[in-house]
């Protein structure tokens, strides 16, 4: 298969590799000291075999505590250049899998999966990351040689990655119009927004996303004092920053929190909420449960989980906030008195947020979509019950498919239900004319948002809507 490719001939997934000529004796190097790197490297492997092969989460795998044992006993300097390599394999995978497959002759037998993670790992490298190339082949060739099923491959491994180094320059250019994504998904987005506009997001989801903060009061402000810029939505936009959250100002005396400018919109739809009661259904981390505080409601907080609403409670805690709060599952919840409104950030397959999850769309498949839809609507539909007549519910999900958004909203509020949808009026937001809709709803997408330098552009991609129960 050719490294050049165009949109309409993408490789497929599960498409043949194909090999060169082997000699008929793989070196067989004699064992001496373990090469530095190498376990760094054979963590990134692992890692990248349970994301692509068991759809296992990568924030699961990289956790600090109960993560991958292979990356928990690695110090904080390899666990960083493991998240790197893993960040930028996930985001560039088709594009790597293009170009090591233009490197082979012949197919590699069946069950190799293992060394497609070695080459894929080594690959993102030589590709993609500021490490010289003669390191990640010959850790590549080092992890062929200590896994018994790989270790006949390591000539292999050598000669692929070799040629993919002096050829790197050429592989790039010859790959920029090459949807980095799995094609399943990026169908998807060509049924739903467009060619022209589905090369737009998978483009931008390369990029990782910027840190944008939600403050309490006089944004700019405190965009002057952090050296960011004002968003449309009122947001707090960083520059290009790698440090520490918490030793940022503001950060301990509970002036702003970290909440990407998109996921900000949802509780922004409400109007005035001054004096009225309000349920977050799905409430934790607590970004929108603490905006929904600040314009006066007097708040619910909902999650299902004791963990996580222990860290919702910690967030307002440091933002000086209160709402009541309660642990139980939003579908079981019947409350003594209806609300005046309610939030229904509900679950979904977070395909708006690949530039800070770049997993996502390996370990979801169009399933899941269409499982998570169902109960979107099923919660939906129940949010509906816990608010008076004529109260509002604001529906949104981080979700680029309509399957989960404008779908599950169309058949809720259609023809003879007690429901109608409130509109949106893109006059109410400025410089986010594009992302409102022409029925009123609210659909922002990576690629919106462009901005000039030193601040990246770009939003998560977020489907809301504001629905009035009759």
């Amino acid at each position: 298969m050719s490294a050049e490719n165009n949109n309409d001939s993408r490789p497929k997934q599960n498409r043949s590799h194909k090999q060169p000529v082997r000699s008929k004796r793989p070196a067989q190097q004699e064992r001496g000291p373990e090469k530095p790197g190498l376990r760094t490297r054979q963590a990134a492997a692992k890692i990248l075999g349970a994301v692509v092969d068991r759809k296992t989460s990568l924030d699961g795998m990289l956790d600090h505590e109960h993560g991958n044992p292979a990356y928990r006993e690695l110090n904080e300097a390899d666990r960083a250049l493991v998240r790197a390599i893993l960040n930028s394999a996930l985001r560039h995978l088709p594009r790597i899998q293009a170009a090591i497959g233009s490197m082979l002759q012949t197919p590699l037998p069946e069950g190799a999966r293992a060394l497609d993670h070695v080459l894929a790992v080594a690959a993102a490298q030589i590709l993609y990351l500021d490490v010289p190339d003669h390191s990640a082949v010959d850790l590549a060739v080092e992890q062929a040689q200590a896994d018994p099923r790989n270790r006949r491959f390591a000539n292999l491994v050598n000669a692929v990655l070799r040629r993919l180094s002096r050829e790197k320059d050429a592989i790039l250019e010859s790959q920029r119009t090459l949807p980095a994504m799995p094609d399943w998904f990026f169908d998807r987005l060509v049924e739903r927004y467009g060619r022209e506009q589905a090369n737009l997001i998978a483009e931008a989801q390369l990029t990782p996303a910027a840190i944008d903060l939600t403050v309490k009061s006089d944004a700019n402000g405190w965009a002057a004092r952090l050296g960011g810029t004002v968003l449309p939505t009122g947001s707090v936009r960083l520059a290009e920053f790698s440090g520490s959250i918490p030793s940022l100002a503001g950060f301990s005396d509970g002036e702003w929190w970290v909440q990407d400018a998109a996921a900000s919109i949802p509780a922004r739809l409400f109007g005035s909420l001054a004096g009225k009661s309000v349920v977050d259904l799905c409430a934790a981390p607590g970004g929108k449960t603490a905006q929904l505080i600040l314009a006066g409601a007097n708040v619910m907080a909902l999650d299902q989980s004791s963990s996580r609403l222990r860290r919702l409670k910690g967030n307002l805690e440091r933002l000086g906030l209160e709402a009541q709060t309660k642990e139980t599952n939003m579908a079981d919840f019947r409350p003594d008195e209806l609300f005046d409104a309610a939030l229904l950030d509900a679950p979904c397959s977070s395909t708006g947020t690949t530039r800070r999850h770049p997993d996502v769309l390996w370990t979801k498949g169009p399933e899941d979509i269409e499982k998570l839809a169902l109960l979107q609507e099923r919660l939906l539909r129940h949010a509906l019950t816990v608010v008076k007549p004529d109260g509002i519910v604001v529906f949104s999900n981080c979700s680029l498919d309509p399957r989960e958004g404008e779908e599950v909203v169309a058949r809720v509020v259609g023809a003879g239900a007690d429901y109608e949808r409130v509109p949106v009026l893109a006059k109410d937001w400025p410089g986010l004319e594009d992302a409102i809709t022409p029925l009123g709803e609210v659909r922002t997408t990576p690629s919106m948002f462009p901005l000039d330098p030193p601040f990246a552009g770009g939003l998560d991609g977020f489907y809301a809507a504001v629905i009035r129960r009759k």
